[in-house]
């Protein structure tokens, strides 16, 4: 498939983003200058330019991304693979109303390339599901959501 290049989400991969998702979010290691790779589910576009997440205050993430803010998000979806590709800020060292102590980061998207290998398409979509207690697991998704969205 052509490389297909926008400055913004499409429709289709802004709605993706309304919920939480399996993403992958690619960094520099500050010490390594190698690139680093998270697997991430809190996420949340406020607008087709943003993307938001939250990740653990603790994180390689939140230093790595001192250092170089820089990112690549790679998302699975929507019949394709796509490399999303924008500098991150910290937006809160320490999200409120979440019992966790968690950064939320807010990416300033620059380019959405469609990176899918040529004559093929994504037939079944990453899915997880999260293996402790699931009412806390709710609880906590619906904490960290509604703080991504504010």
């Amino acid at each position: 498939m052509a490389e297909t290049v926008a400055q913004s989400l499409s429709d289709e991969l802004y709605t993706l983003l309304q919920q939480e998702r399996f993403l992958l979010l690619g960094t520099i290691d500050h010490e390594t200058g190698a690139p680093a790779t998270n697997a991430i589910s809190w996420v949340y576009a406020p607008s087709p330019e943003r993307i938001r997440l939250a990740v653990d205050s603790r994180s390689r993430i939140v230093t790595n991304l001192r250092k170089e803010p820089r990112v690549v998000l790679t998302l699975i979806g929507a019949g394709s693979s796509y490399a999303i590709s924008g500098t991150a800020v910290i937006a809160e060292e320490r999200m409120e109303d979440v019992p966790l102590k968690l950064t939320k980061i807010e990416v300033s998207i620059q380019s959405v390339r469609d990176v899918m290998f040529y004559g093929s398409r994504i037939s079944v979509e990453p899915q997880y599901e999260k293996t402790y207690d699931k009412h806390a697991a709710a609880k906590l998704d619906h904490q960290v959501m509604t703080a991504l969205r504010g």
